[in-house]
């Protein structure tokens, strides 16, 4: 039996800071970097604190972000030794459901609709590994709890960080060769 992956989509698989970016200085006409968001919580990067929350009530948000790099070619490698599950904290905001799937469809068709957990609350999330950018879902993980790098949780180390999908990838390659050293003894 395979060991399960919950991977998080927003900061994870889908770049918000970048259309966050993209989208302000559209609308201010003032262009910002990613290190904008260090040491803060994402609402609070911006001069308008009310953007970032505007921005993910606004049609077509969650189904234009742009896929974070390396992401689609990562996960297809890691389903072929792990199960992989989409959890995505999606009832906060009501446009994301529909618009979420239609993303997940486009970008990563193989994933099928049995693994899409959209949630209130990832606490009842009980896969082997957690992979997502916020704290307060993977203080509560049951599994092994990995934290992608992001601005906001710059500041947080008690958990193990990983700044990209090819750390990702090498990760989980040591942790499925310790997995099967174990089985071994």
């Amino acid at each position: 039996m395979k060991k399960t992956i919950g991977i998080d989509m927003d900061g994870v698989l889908a770049d918000t800071e970048a259309l966050w970016l993209t989208w302000y200085e559209r609308d201010y006409g003032v262009k910002f970097d990613k290190s904008i968001f260090t040491g803060v919580r994402e609402a609070d990067a911006f001069p308008d604190k009310s953007a970032v929350l505007k921005y993910v009530f606004t049609p077509g948000f969650f189904r234009n972000l742009p896929v974070m790099e390396g992401a689609v070619a990562a996960v297809k490698q890691l389903s072929e030794d792990f199960e992989i599950y989409i959890v995505s904290a999606a009832m906060e905001f009501p446009l994301s459901l529909f618009e979420k799937r239609e993303w997940l469809a486009e970008h990563f068709p193989f994933i099928d609709w049995r693994n899409i957990i959209f949630c209130g609350d990832k606490s009842i999330i009980a896969t082997d590994y957690l992979i997502d950018d916020h704290c307060k879902n993977l203080d509560y993980c049951k599994g092994m709890p990995i934290m992608f790098s992001a601005g906001h949780n710059a500041s947080f180390n008690h958990h193990t960080r990983v700044n990209n999908w090819k750390e990702v990838l090498d990760l989980m390659e040591d942790q499925k060769t310790y997995s099967e050293a174990l089985s071994v003894k």
